[in-house]
């Protein structure tokens, strides 16, 4: 199968960090912090079923993994979309954004590795992808996640009202987060 991500030049390297595509392997390391209550509590399924996981993230048309000190610690989602456009001009649309989606190992919190994989995941969105626009949406509630968005540069475009329904917590609220490429471009060259 084929992936948008094909492009990359895995894996990449920051100061700190090692993003590189899922491996079979991955599963345990995934499933132990995914199955943290309070990590399991923000994700779209509760992260516990080696089988689902392994399903869902063994493709590896949208996975990566992130590493610090050859140890996972987190993973990211991309997923390339088309956005809406009318009609006649729908072809030009296809393909131009993409979806973000993290989950990190709450062991590492506090050091910024989330940031450096977020803002690098960004850059290979804009630079490698060329894509135009990235969004990111997480319930109100799960402050660590918008405020991760604020801090690699996303500006809240949405606020939607008990949109979202939450396992435990009945209907939530739901912020979407968004940066355009020209944005990006900007911001980095300050």
């Amino acid at each position: 199968m084929t992936s948008p991500l094909d492009v990359v030049d895995w894996p990449v390297r920051t100061e700190r960090l090692v993003l590189r595509r899922f491996v079979a392997s991955d599963v345990p390391a995934i499933v132990a912090y995914r199955s943290i209550p309070a990590v399991s509590e923000w994700i779209g399924s509760a992260g516990t079923d080696v089988d689902a996981i392994a399903t869902r993230f063994g493709d590896g048309a949208t996975a990566v993994v992130v590493e610090h000190g050859g140890r996972l610690v987190g993973d990211l989602m991309v997923t390339v979309q088309d956005a809406w456009g009318q009609h006649e001009v729908a072809e030009q649309a296809a393909a131009t954004q993409a979806e973000l989606g993290w989950t990190f190992d709450p062991a590492h919190q506090g050091r910024g590795l989330a940031s450096e994989a977020v803002r690098t995941l960004v850059r290979i969105c804009f630079e490698d992808l060329g894509l135009r626009r990235v969004v990111a949406e997480c319930f109100t509630a799960n402050e660590p996640s918008w405020r991760l968005m604020e801090r690699v540069g996303m500006r809240r475009e949405a606020h939607h009202v008990q949109d979202s329904l939450h396992r435990d917590h009945g209907w939530q609220d739901e912020y979407v987060y968004a940066l355009l490429a020209d944005e990006w471009r900007t911001r980095s060259a300050r």
